[in-house]
């Protein structure tokens, strides 16, 4: 028998050789990973049993949070959705996993922007430098410091109101992609509110230099090249590509650095996020490196903008599908005597606005993947992970868990957010707080999250009392793809003015 594989052998070409031995290996390393891993005996689809090919297929279909709700329904509270990764559906995850401080998975990486020198809060995955980044840029978020430039805020909204008027008045009963309107509006408060300076996509009306919609192409990129980030290295992370002006988003990331660089001489200009975290650095040199004031900065264009623009079009989306929610909505807004642009403090007290809110957080989750950490040797939900396996929790399978938002979990019900009175019920509405998870949750927090609220209360009070919208085409479905976030798109609306 040896003789005939030695002759086997003798006959094949160098390059034959060389083949059928990478195709040994790989052979090897896949059964090694099916059968030997210590996760080996948590079921998933088969494929992700080996490899990365389940997750990469199901980004390529679009719809990564509706897959791994559907694998859990099949599965079970464990499933295994890549050889070294098991999603967690149980609702103890949240403080199991995401409370802890493992480290963040390795696909976070992939968020030093505009290229690898400039690592943030977001794309930080060790637990200890995550907290002292935080730290560093904490001031620049506080809830105070953001009520500082309340004003600057209030007239992204006018502006943002105008325009939409101003569409009206042109063209009367036409349709207007609120989803786009949106977009521009989200980016030009995070510019005030980060550097002083919007992106003047609200005032130009459109898209500057194809910003925004190469955000697609870029969250594209994150969700499939944060699965290899070596090779993030030598693509958007290369500093060549923004010495080049080759950045997807170019006009973006050009008005963060003009901003910083402007920002540096001239220490006389407004209480923003950047004169706070400046003023950090300045007083804390030893702790806080010079790019990561930039890096801080580019890391709100993302996210901050994603997260909004998600949020909002969720709201205004299934609004027009309950009825109940908007009428008491409307209701309690125009009963309120609010200013005519809104301030935080009147809107914080609206307990339906608040509830309709949170049901939008709920059922359209800004991120649509997974949260990921490291396990460090941990027992979860009843079961040990070893070192080095991740887990993840997505906010779209826990924010479905009947156990804890009720059977109606695939139903924007803003209802369930409202106090019915008595002990029972006030533990049911912090057990629903506690997994509410669109932000994150323990020590990776959105900072953000204040701004966000904030400017979310805000447009919302006044769509709903200064307009009416329908669908230009009703009943038709809103369009969208989870490549990390999950933006909506192309669903036109028709607005009047009330």
């Amino acid at each position: 028998m040896l003789d005939l594989v030695f002759a086997f052998i003798a006959g094949l070409s160098v390059a034959q050789a060389v083949l059928g031995t990478v195709a040994i290996a790989v052979l090897g390393v896949a059964l090694q990973r099916r059968y030997l891993s210590s996760i080996s005996d948590i079921p998933g689809p088969f494929s992700a049993s080996f490899s990365l090919f389940w997750k990469l297929y199901k980004i390529f279909t679009k719809h990564t949070e509706r897959a791994t709700i559907d694998a859990h329904k099949k599965y079970g509270k464990f499933v295994r959705i890549s050889h070294n990764e098991v999603s967690i559906s149980d609702p103890d995850a949240v403080r199991e996993v995401l409370q802890t401080h493992m480290d963040k998975g390795n696909f976070y990486k992939i968020f030093s922007l505009p290229d690898s020198r400039y690592v943030n809060t977001m794309s930080e995955t060790n637990y200890h430098e995550k907290v002292r980044r935080t730290k560093n840029v904490a001031a620049g978020y506080s809830l105070s410091n953001i009520l500082t430039g309340e004003s600057h805020i209030d007239d992204c909204m006018s502006l943002f109101r105008d325009q939409l008027t101003n569409l009206i008045k042109t063209a009367p009963g036409g349709p207007i992609h609120l989803d786009k309107w949106v977009n521009y509006l989200a980016f030009d408060v995070v510019g005030e509110s980060t550097f002083s300076k919007s992106f003047g996509f609200l005032k130009a009306g459109h898209d500057i230099g194809s910003s925004i919609s190469n955000q697609f192409k870029l969250r594209l990129y994150i969700c499939i090249v944060g699965h290899y980030n070596f090779l993030h290295d030598y693509l958007l992370a290369n500093p060549l590509i923004a010495y080049f002006n080759l950045q997807p988003s170019m006009h973006i990331f050009d008005t963060c650095m003009e901003a910083v660089a402007a920002r540096a001489a001239n220490t006389e200009a407004r209480n923003d996020m950047i004169e706070q975290w400046q003023a950090q650095r300045r007083a804390h040199s030893d702790r806080m490196a010079e790019n990561e004031v930039l890096a801080a900065a580019v890391a709100n264009m993302g996210a901050g903008a994603d997260t909004v623009s998600c949020i909002l079009q969720a709201l205004f989306y299934h609004l027009l599908r309950d009825h109940a929610s908007l009428d008491m909505l409307r209701a309690e807004i125009d009963g309120a005597g609010l200013s005519d642009i809104p301030s935080y403090a009147e809107l914080r007290e609206l307990p339906v606005l608040a509830a309709c809110m949170k049901e939008a957080y709920r059922i359209h989750a800004p991120v649509g993947f997974g949260i990921p950490r490291i396990s460090d040797g941990a027992t979860v939900c009843g079961r040990y992970f070893a070192p080095g396996v991740i887990l993840s929790v997505s906010p779209w399978v826990i924010h479905r868990q009947e156990s804890v938002f009720g059977a109606d979990t695939e139903t924007y019900n803003a209802l369930r957010w409202l106090a019915k009175g008595g002990r029972e019920d006030e533990e049911r509405l912090r057990n629903m707080e506690r997994h509410l998870i669109a932000f994150g949750t323990g020590y990776s927090t959105c900072p953000g999250r204040h701004l966000a609220h904030m400017e979310m209360l805000k447009v919302v009070s006044i769509v709903v009392r200064d307009f009416t919208w329908r669908q230009a085409e009703e009943g038709k479905e809103w369009e969208f793809e989870t490549y990390f976030t999950s933006v909506p798109h192309d669903w036109p609306v028709v607005l009047e003015r009330r």
